[in-house]
């Protein structure tokens, strides 16, 4: 379990330094995200990145446990 814990926070690290490249890719852009801005205010729910996300992630997953 602390080793699963460990290589989680490494991941988001190396996420967290990547970015300011990762946003060139377009990721969190995606056509079905829900963007809402008015005066003040800005909703931002990325629905079709999430499944982006989970998809590629139960991939990933599925792949490692065969």
């Amino acid at each position: 379990m602390t080793r699963i814990l460990v290589t989680l926070g490494i991941i988001l690290i190396v996420a967290g330094f990547a970015w300011p490249w990762l946003t060139r890719l377009g990721i969190g852009r995606l056509p079905g995200d829900i963007v809402i801005e008015r005066d003040n205010f800005r909703f931002y729910f990325p629905i079709t990145t999430m499944v982006l996300v989970s998809l590629v992630l139960s991939l990933i997953f599925w792949l490692f446990r065969k």
